[in-house]
């Protein structure tokens, strides 16, 4: 389980990004961060792992107060938290077996990381899950000869292979279109399930959110405003979110046909 406690972050600008935000993910869940830009959702998902360091307030996982750790343990302990970007963060001259073993860096030494010596039990791993993610003909590929989706499956299965027990997932659909999306959001989900992993996916889609999970996290100003199922998000909830809008056409009706060929 995942839990913060008064979670608070405040820049040099004197901006505060969170504002003492409580909140509880368990085992299993994958929770939707929504909210206006600026409403400290990327921030949020960095706090947790330390890319960015939180004001006050504490991070535990599975018990263990992340902001407590030093160096050394920190680095132990973001082995267990899969981070998955907007922007893939693949390295574009190394193929996708590669990339995807570079999930495993945290748990190889310096020198068999340097020359890329991985066990056969991590490159068995690794194509395991991209046969799992449909990618398994395209492991000799170079990353920059893909695709924006087939770029989020290659970072979905990096940060799988750590054995993670927290996905930190920023904004995976921003940089596809809409079915693509729809296949990233739905893939996310169905692993999360099969692992038994919890996962906070910061997006900005309202729509796609409420087709996926079963938990939205709404943020305003870096304060918790919405904390429910999507299918409470009503104009009023969307409202006091995002502000003014009609919001009566959020959600559109989902093509069973196009679902299922998806």
């Amino acid at each position: 389980m995942l839990r913060l406690e008064k979670l608070t972050k405040v820049y040099k600008t004197g901006d505060k990004a969170l504002n003492a935000v409580d909140l509880e993910v368990p085992q299993g869940q994958v929770l939707a961060l929504i909210g206006p830009s600026g409403a400290g959702k990327s921030t949020l998902i960095r706090c947790i792992n330390r890319l960015v360091e939180p004001t006050s307030g504490s991070v535990l996982l599975d018990g263990s107060e992340l902001t407590r750790l030093g160096a050394g343990g920190l680095r132990k302990e973001r082995r267990r938290m899969g981070m998955i970007f907007q922007e893939y963060a693949l390295v574009e001259r190394l193929t996708v077996m590669e990339n995807v073993l570079s999930g495993r860096l945290g748990y190889v030494g310096f020198w068999r990381s340097l020359f890329r010596k991985f066990p056969q039990s991590d490159v068995d791993e690794a194509f395991r899950l991209l046969d799992r993610v449909g990618l398994l003909k395209m492991a000799d590929k170079r990353a920059d000869e893909l695709s924006g989706g087939q770029r989020q499956r290659v970072g979905i299965c990096r940060a799988l292979i750590q054995n993670p027990a927290l996905l930190l997932v920023d904004e995976p659909t921003a940089s596809l279109d809409p079915k693509t999306s729809r296949q990233i959001m739905r893939l996310i989900t169905e692993l999360c399930a099969e692992r038994k992993l919890a996962a906070i996916v910061n997006i900005h889609d309202v729509a796609l959110a409420q087709m996926f999970v079963s938990r939205v996290v709404g943020l305003e100003k870096g304060v918790v405003v919405f904390d429910g199922a999507p299918d409470d998000l009503t104009p009023e909830v969307l409202t006091r979110i995002y502000g003014e809008e009609d919001w009566a056409e959020t959600v559109q009706p989902v093509d069973e046909d196009e679902e299922a060929a998806g």
